[in-house]
């Protein structure tokens, strides 16, 4: 058993029973959303290049339905286990529930590294897996997603293979698709802009507005980017941003199209060179002197060591789970307000929503429309989340709570109305 992934566990049940007591819920509340509805074990045999038989090991955790069918992504990473898959499904009933989405939650992964197989290999393994859940997702039931390790090619492998089994072009059972392949083009950069929406909308209540506000980013990946690409177009000034490798500071701002293209050619941010800007590490991004920081990359990243260290008013998280429990504490006692990854980062769940309600209607929304659609569902969550932090009291709960208490009631009034409590 993974200590990473019962820790992870852990951790989101003790934010759940939290939610619970502050909102005033019942006990039952607890018993039945600390546990999934149903956990599904597949073994995939894929016939390899070198003429063998591999067998690989998947899941499908299906948590709760009570507010619609089960949504989540299909994570291939060799560290996966299974007591992570329940804590990612768990959160994602409580994302989608928080976004006012008509999904429980559910979240998928194999045991493989992506990277040691031949794409032969990976369509191989990715057919296999839709063909070993058909029974079990669809349009109506459960419809799975990228998460680490898959992109819009394996999602096409996957709806092709599970099209094939129903006989007929079956769009909706999988999302954030290649754009010819019913997908849209707005899941590209939706939780990036997601990211910045937040931060602009949070912004405003700090500041009085984003504009020329000092942005550093943690994790130049699709998330960073597109998040720094967004907070700059809403006139933040982004002043370092880092990689993998390593990054980059210029406290008079960077040019984003230059860092990117070093990124594309050469691999890492850390071979841009401009005048003024200087490289740095990637502890060191987290404690600059700027206003807004985004963690995009690695999770517990802000912990008790660094806390005290960071001077950012506004902790943007476009990563899954980048701050731990006592930092929050620390941080949230000094006046920070921490943006929460179930909230910040959910603009690609919510895009997932809107290309699934597309392929169910089979009409498609131009990129503006689809966007101005994204950001209102991205506004009302952030008022209502705002709203209810209010209510519980700003000093003595903090903005992730308030989000959990605001995601659970929603299922609570649900799991209520059927008759299930």
């Amino acid at each position: 058993m993974s200590l990473r992934g019962t820790t992870f566990l852990e951790s989101v049940l003790q934010t759940l029973k939290r939610a619970i007591e502050l909102g005033g819920y019942p006990e039952e509340v607890y018993e039945i959303l600390s546990r999934p509805q149903r956990i599904i074990t597949v073994n995939i045999p894929v016939r390899m290049d070198n003429g063998k038989i591999q067998v690989f090991t998947g899941y499908r955790v299906q948590h709760n339905n009570a507010l619609g069918p089960y949504k989540g992504g299909i994570r291939f990473h060799p560290e996966v286990t299974l007591e992570e898959d329940i804590a990612l499904a768990t959160v994602m009933t409580f994302k989608n529930s928080l976004n006012g989405l008509p999904y429980g939650g559910g979240k998928g992964a194999i045991a493989v590294d992506p990277k040691k197989l031949s794409k032969k290999e990976l369509e191989e393994l990715s057919r296999g897996y839709a063909r070993a859940l058909a029974p079990f997702i669809g349009p109506e039931v459960d419809i799975p997603a990228p998460d680490v390790g898959t992109d819009p090619q394996i999602m096409a492998w996957m709806v092709d293979e599970y099209s094939k089994i129903s006989g007929h072009n079956v769009p909706g059972v999988f999302t954030a698709k290649p754009v010819i392949l019913w997908g849209n083009p707005v899941r590209e950069y939706s939780t990036g802009f997601g990211v910045a929406v937040w931060a602009r909308e949070a912004a405003k209540k700090l500041w009085g507005g984003i504009e020329g506000k000092t942005v550093a980013i943690q994790g130049f990946g699709n998330v960073g980017y597109w998040g720094a690409y967004w907070l700059e177009k809403m006139g933040a000034k982004v002043v370092a941003v880092t990689d993998s490798k390593g990054g980059v500071y210029n406290p008079n701002g960077l040019k984003l199209a230059d860092v990117k293209a070093v990124k594309d050619k050469t691999g890492t941010v850390m071979n841009y060179d401009a005048s003024g800007t200087r490289k740095i590490t990637n502890d060191e991004v987290l404690e600059l002197p700027v206003d807004i920081l985004v963690p995009a990359a690695l999770e517990n990243v802000i912990h008790r060591g660094n806390a005290n260290n960071i001077k950012a008013k506004l902790i943007v998280e476009g990563a899954n789970g980048p701050t731990t429990a006592d930092a929050e504490k620390t941080l949230h006692s000094k006046g920070v307000w921490i943006l929460p990854d179930l909230a910040a980062n959910a603009g690609g769940v919510v895009m997932s929503y809107l290309e699934w309600v597309e392929n169910l209607q089979w009409y498609f929304w131009d990129e503006e429309e689809t966007r101005n659609r994204l950001e209102r569902i991205l506004l009302d969550t952030f008022n209502r989340v705002m709203n209810r932090w209010s209510k519980l009291g700003t000093s003595q709960v903090t903005i992730r709570e308030a989000a959990y208490v605001e995601a659970v009631d929603r299922i609570y009034n649900a799991m209520k109305v059927r008759g299930w409590i």
